[in-house]
């Protein structure tokens, strides 16, 4: 039976497996610098600018499935939401499994952002029809009656997701900049910093509800 000296070589301690998660352009790009109303500013700001986030839940067969939603206008306490029929597979995953993430990204500037939570289905009648857009209806079709698409129809329900964490990429720089820094990369070796990657916990993100 090997010793728990002989056991510990072989073992990766937790600080060598972090070390390893870390690339050499992430840890450059790293930047917690700043407060935490800031982050927070920062992260809505980012995910107002893109309209479409993909929401990846865990299927039944223990697979990671991503769809893309709309990520609806910001609610009081409510971190995300999303608009979805009962319909759709992803209602069943999130009941069974609510932790999701939603993953942002910013063709123009490169700007992301990675979001991972618990997701809960809201079925509040009276909730939807308040919240309620005519815009939403083009995404349900129209099978008759009160399954048209409108605030009444029985299939809308939301998906609210509360945030665990957070992390961002903010880039105050212009596509042109950020193309001449990868391009010197490739010449120098040196990883590019085209941004600031940020980290918001779940402290910070508690704080700000």
């Amino acid at each position: 039976m090997p010793s728990v000296k002989a056991k510990s070589k072989t073992a990766p301690t937790a600080k060598t497996a972090k070390s390893k998660d870390t690339s050499t352009a992430a840890a450059k790009m790293k930047n917690d610098n700043v407060s935490p109303a800031k982050k927070i500013e920062e992260l809505y700001s980012l995910v107002e600018g893109i309209d479409i986030a993909m929401l990846t839940s865990r299927n039944f067969d223990g697979t990671l499935v991503s769809r893309p939603m709309s990520t609806q206008e910001k609610r009081p306490r409510v971190d995300f939401w999303f608009v979805t029929s009962t319909d759709t597979h992803k209602v069943d995953e999130i009941e069974a499994q609510p932790e999701v993430n939603l993953a942002y990204y910013n063709n123009k500037s490169r700007e992301w952002v990675s979001v991972s939570g618990t997701a809960r289905i809201i079925t509040d009648r009276d909730l939807i029809r308040t919240l309620y857009k005519p815009d939403w209806k083009a995404w349900f079709g129209d099978e008759g009656g009160n399954r048209n698409g409108g605030p009444n129809d029985p299939r809308l329900v939301l998906i609210e997701v509360e945030a665990h964490e957070a992390t961002y990429l903010k880039s105050n720089e212009p596509r042109a900049v950020q193309l001449f820094k990868v391009a010197k990369a490739l010449l120098t070796g040196e990883p590019p910093k085209i941004g600031d990657m940020r980290h918001v916990g779940k402290k910070e993100l508690e704080a700000r509800r």
